[in-house]
C-alpha cells in the first residue's frame, strides 16, 4: 500500500505502525529517515522573528492556504492512501486543501483525516490509522504501551506537589499552548490554568502571566527546535518583569523542542510528559532530565538541567 502523510503527526504514528510512507509533507522529520522522501508540499510563510511569521500567517490565511501542493509529486507516488488532518491549516496541509487536488489525480486514492485536540484524541488516531493500513494489533499493542507509561508517571507524581506550569508555543505574540498540553501537566504533576483541556491555543497578555507568576515556566514554540528557541529567547526574556516570574528566580523556566514533544499528536506525547515531570519534579525524575533551562538574562547561553 501507498500511503502519503500531509502532517508530522500522521507521519510519525504511520511510522509507529511499521508503515514506511512513500511521500511526506515538508515539515515531516521523525523519524529522521523520513526526511529523505518526496515532500508533497511547501509552505508560503516566511520571516525571521515570531512577530514577523505570526504576521504572515494572518496575511496567507486570509488570501488563502498556507501551504500549496505538489501535484505532480502525488501523481508520481500513486497513492492508495492519503494521511491529512483536520486540526489546524496553519500547522500542516488540511483535508479541505486535499481535497482540492484530488481530482487532478490518476486514481481515487483513499482520505482519512485525523483530528486530535486531547490526549484521548491521539490513542483514536492511532487505531484509525492502524486500521485503515492493516495494523490493528500492532495500533492496539502501541495505545496500551502507551497508556501504561502514562499511568507510571501519574502514579508517580500522585502525592507530590504541583506547581503552577505555564507552556507557550509562540514567544511574540504570546500564546499559551492548549489541546492536550494540560492533561499532560496535570500527568506531569503540575497545576495548569492558562488553558483548559481540548481548548485550543489562546493569546494572553503578559500581565496575566506575571500575575499568574508560573512556578514552572517552557518555553516551547510550534515548530521550533531547541537551538532555534533558544536564538528567539529574548522574545521572552526581555519582557518587563521576567527575572521577577518564580520560574526564573528558581531556575525552572525552560526550553522544550515543540517540533519534537508538544506541538505534535504523536506517541511522543507521551516523551513529552516525561520530561515536562523532570521539569515539574527533578528530583523524582531525574533519568528524564535533559531540557535545556532557559537564562535569567537575555544574553547567558542556556544551560542543560
Amino acid at each position: 500500500m501507498n500511503v502519503v502523510s500531509t502532517s508530522p503527526s500522521g507521519t510519525e504514528i504511520l511510522c509507529a505502525l511499521g508503515i514506511d510512507p512513500v511521500a511526506v509533507s515538508h515539515a515531516c522529520d521523525y523519524p529522521p529517515q523520513v526526511a529523505e522522501l518526496p515532500s508533497i508540499d511547501f509552505s508560503r510563510i516566511r520571516g525571521e522573528s515570531s512577530a514577523e511569521r505570526h504576521d504572515r500567517v494572518r496575511t496567507v490565511s486570509a488570501e488563502g492556504a498556507v501551504y500549496r501542493l505538489d501535484v505532480e509529486t502525488l501523481r508520481n507516488v500513486e497513492p492508495d492512501l492519503i494521511l491529512s488532518q483536520e486540526v489546524c491549516g496553519v500547522c500542516a496541509v488540511d483535508t479541505t486543501l486535499v481535497d482540492e487536488v484530488l481530482g487532478d489525480l490518476d486514481g481515487d486514492p483513499d482520505v482519512v483525516g485525523l483530528h486530535a485536540n486531547r490526549l484521548e484524541d491521539l490513542f483514536s488516531c492511532i487505531e484509525r490509522v492502524g486500521k485503515a493500513v492493516g495494523r490493528e494489533g500492532r495500533a492496539a499493542e502501541l495505545v496500551t504501551e502507551l497508556r501504561e507509561r502514562l499511568a507510571e508517571i501519574e502514579t508517580r507524581t500522585e502525592n507530590l506537589d504541583r506547581p503552577r506550569v505555564a507552556i507557550f508555543e509562540w514567544l511574540d505574540p504570546l500564546i499559551a499552548a492548549g489541546n492536550w498540553v494540560p492533561e499532560l501537566v496535570s500527568i506531569a504533576g503540575g497545576e495548569y490554568e492558562l488553558a483548559n483541556s481540548g481548548d485550543r491555543t489562546v493569546e494572553v497578555e503578559w500581565e496575566r502571566v506575571m500575575k499568574y507568576d508560573p512556578e514552572v515556566l517552557v518555553a516551547a514554540p510550534c515548530g521550533f527546535s531547541t537551538d532555534r528557541t533558544l536564538a528567539r529567547r529574548e522574545e521572552l526574556t526581555a519582557r518587563s518583569g521576567w527575572e521577577e516570574l518564580s520560574a526564573v528566580r528558581s531556575d525552572r523556566a525552560y526550553v522544550m523542542d515543540g517540533a519534537s514533544y508538544l506541538n505534535r499528536w504523536s506517541p511522543r506525547l507521551v516523551e513529552a510528559t516525561e520530561r515536562l515531570a523532570a521539569c515539574c519534579h527533578p528530583e523524582e525524575f531525574d533519568e528524564f532530565a535533559d531540557v535545556k533551562a532557559l537564562p535569567r538574562g537575555s544574553q547567558r547561553t542556556g544551560q542543560s538541567i
